[in-house]
């Protein structure tokens, strides 16, 4: 176990003392809450530079970046050779939108096709275009293919479900906060519970065109279908005509082991819905792959983005698929993430309800609030967020060394040991060191 007695000279600036925060970074926190929307609620440091799996605050200090951009950088920060691809790019064309043709397009679409092996890719620029995209390509499908009546194509998805953050796809969402006073909403969505296939048949009717989901609920808090599920999905969909819409924007390019989650069921998708680490991120990428007879309902003017396959984008996506292989970060994933998992099992504390996960994807659920123990974990140098209250998400870049695991497994054992959570309310709301 790693203590802050123990701490090695590398990570040795990686752990801030109890002091109050600094002026600098309270203008800089003044400064966004003034003149930006209240849409986030972010711990308060402020990051100035990172590299790989660290990042380095405007003070000069030293964290383990746990959550990765919600899987943005699985290559880890500031990658450099995404970093050279999109200098030199850039240097040359940055944007033609799609009324002209560019030089990295075709190539892109190619190459992330036959990766996924499928035969048609579709462009965007933020993973909710790319759900946007699924959803009107699945639509289109369903009225051109097995003759739904028009205005009348039916999507299942599920509940705790996470898409995006658009109108439509609120629409759909069970949790209360995403849809408050955004309505009215689109109709044509039924939601049923995550996991459970009878409900899935029992929801289908002849104008279901697909099935929308994420073969792991991320923002649910690392939720994982029983066993066979998406096996059993599969076989359904397949006996009712039904698309299925794997949303792998969070689980895709290895972050759970495999090259997309639905792989541990040896199940593929009839489309893939891709963004964050499609780019490493240096740049919003999304996608939606597929068969040609699913992607070619579109025809000119029936769908576009004026960013979406611009030569940068595509450029340094190209490269960013690149690092996953030649780097070997699927396969890094599903052995450092078996270890990751085995050492969290171990965590013992009245507070902790279960441990879960895939490759560097884990989750820790407890019993109570865990914004608190996310807090000590970032005075103990290991940045992590909160996900649906009580549940505290570990997903580092793919790349992450071991000895940097063994530090916030370290870190994680000091806080449970010290009861958890650094930090509780009193009665009159203000703060207090725990007794």
């Amino acid at each position: 176990m790693i203590t802050t007695a123990t701490i090695t000279p590398r990570h040795m600036a990686s752990v801030p003392g109890h002091e109050a925060m600094s002026p600098v970074t309270h203008d800089f926190i003044d400064r966004e809450d003034a003149w930006g929307a209240h849409n986030y609620h972010p711990l308060d440091l402020v990051i100035a530079e990172a590299k790989g799996a660290w990042v380095t605050d405007v003070e000069g200090r030293r964290y383990l970046d746990c959550l990765s951009a919600y899987s943005a950088v699985n290559q880890g920060h500031c990658h450099p050779r995404l970093l050279r691809t999109l200098t030199e790019q850039a240097a040359r064309v940055t944007l033609t939108s799609r009324a002209f043709r560019n030089d990295q397009l075709g190539a892109f679409c190619e190459e992330l096709a036959q990766l996924c092996d499928m035969e048609m890719v579709l462009p965007m620029n933020t993973g909710a275009e790319a759900v946007e995209t699924a959803i009107k390509a699945a639509r289109r499908w369903g009225y051109r293919t097995k003759g739904i009546a028009d205005g009348r194509a039916h999507i299942i998805a599920f509940e705790n479900n996470f898409h995006g953050r658009t109108t439509t796809i609120v629409g759909f969402s069970s949790e209360a906060a995403y849809r408050e006073q955004f309505g009215p909403f689109a109709p044509g969505f039924t939601l049923v519970p995550f996991g459970d296939i009878d409900a899935v048949l029992r929801a289908m009717t002849p104008d279901t065109c697909a099935v929308l989901f994420e073969p792991i609920q991320c923002e649910a808090g690392v939720l994982l279908p029983p066993d066979g599920f998406l096996r059993e999905l599969r076989a359904l969909c397949d006996a009712q005509q039904v698309l299925m819409l794997a949303d792998e924007i969070q689980t895709g390019l290895g972050r759970t082991g495999t090259l997309f989650a639905c792989d541990h069921d040896g199940v593929t998708p009839d489309l893939y819905i891709l963004g964050k680490a499609l780019s490493g991120g240096f740049y919003p990428v999304s996608a939606v792959v597929s068969r040609r007879d699913v992607l070619g309902v579109f025809g000119p003017g029936s769908h576009g983005s004026t960013f979406g396959g611009n030569p940068l984008g595509c450029a340094v996506a190209r490269e960013a698929l690149r690092v996953l292989r030649d780097e070997q970060l699927v396969e890094r994933s599903a052995h450092e993430g078996r270890w990751l998992l085995q050492q969290l099992q171990t965590l013992r504390h009245p507070a902790i309800k279960s441990v879960r996960g895939r490759g560097l994807m884990c989750a820790i659920e407890l019993y109570e609030a865990a914004r608190p123990y996310c807090e000590a974990l970032q005075q103990r140098g290991v940045l992590c967020k909160e996900t649906h209250g009580t549940v505290i998400r570990l997903s580092p870049p793919l790349m992450v060394a071991r000895e940097d695991l063994e530090f916030a497994v370290g870190a994680l054992r000091e806080v449970f040991a010290a009861g958890g959570i650094a930090l509780r309310q009193t009665a009159d709301g203000r703060r207090q060191e725990p007794q």
